[in-house]
């Protein structure tokens, strides 16, 4: 196994023989499956023993993301956990009929520093095997619960690789204090480990001089001006840069309990009403399919990888 920190990347090499052809953007859509009390910020207030007294709400709002993307013949990977594919059954075999990827987003949203290697493999595998049983597809993405594959826990790209995932979108190329990989790539690319190579598609960012802002997913998406994002998305055309949106299905209800005592942190409710007019914008604006098909035009992936 790799040590922390001892990847490498390659950069992205030219179009394979035999790959598809791509004349647009490589933009990629996707959802990372979750329902609102199980995020990250409210852990102090909704431990996962207590899970099952909240009212859940990830299938109603996951529908609306899918009806949203029908409308505007979108395709995504949508990130899903395993403990809402075991409550989900249907839903996960939903999304799959209706033309999309489904993707792992491990099991109960435990950040990768909560986890040791063993735990990780475990949740890694178990949530692999779950999906691929609900959704008839092979299993190739994983993204880490709040993007958290950094420097110190690059030993899980290895790990991902031993159970079988050829991609990661878990990198969000800046610097905050619970994840960030400022040294990550930018672009999609191959990262090299231990145990041999793996696909890397990373969160979107833009330069504003110095700065390396964050855009086009999660809270990024719902909390900045329709404005900058609009642009982020025009510059990223512009320029040919791949990019992949990110959106919860909870980032779409306002009407969500709330969790804790107060509706804190603002970060989580800000603009929730606004979402859904903002990712409609956004994604027929340009052309969006899943986070594996942008990959294997970027002759990242095998074309045979299924």
């Amino acid at each position: 196994m790799a040590r922390a920190g001892a990847s490498t990347m390659i950069d992205a090499p030219p179009q394979k023989t035999g790959a598809p052809r791509r004349t647009e953007p490589a933009f990629a859509l996707s959802v990372d499956v979750e329902d609102y009390f199980q995020v990250q910020a409210f852990a102090a207030y909704a431990p996962r023993e207590s899970w099952g007294r909240y009212p859940s709400r990830v299938a109603a709002n996951t529908h609306r993301l899918l009806d949203l993307f029908d409308s505007a013949g979108a395709t995504g990977t949508f990130f899903t956990l395993g403990c809402v594919a075991r409550e989900q059954p249907s839903l996960i075999r939903e999304i799959a009929a209706r033309g999309h990827e489904v993707a792992s987003h491990g099991v109960d949203h435990r950040m990768i520093t909560e986890l040791s290697p063993a735990e990780f493999r475990s949740q890694a595998t178990e949530s692999k095997a779950l999906l691929e049983d609900l959704s008839g597809q092979r299993i190739l993405g994983y993204r880490a619960p709040s993007y958290s594959v950094g420097r110190s826990t690059l030993w899980a790209l290895d790990i991902l690789l031993e159970a079988g995932y050829a991609y990661d979108s878990s990198v969000y190329p800046i610097r905050r204090r619970r994840y960030g990989y400022p040294e990550g790539p930018r672009v999609p690319a191959l990262l090299s480990t231990g145990q041999g190579t793996i696909a890397e598609f990373p969160l979107p960012t833009v330069s504003v001089g110095p700065l390396r802002l964050p855009v086009l997913a999660g809270a990024y998406l719902r909390l900045f001006p329709s404005w900058l994002s609009l642009g982020a998305l025009d510059r990223h055309a512009a320029t040919g840069t791949p990019l992949v949106v990110n959106v919860h299905p909870w980032e779409l209800d306002p009407d969500q309990p709330t969790v804790g005592p107060s509706r804190r942190p603002w970060t989580h409710y800000a603009r929730l009403g606004a979402t859904e007019g903002i990712l409609r914008r956004i994604v027929t604006r340009a052309r969006f399919l899943p986070v594996v098909d942008r990959l294997r035009e970027l002759g990242l992936l095998a074309v045979t990888s299924s």
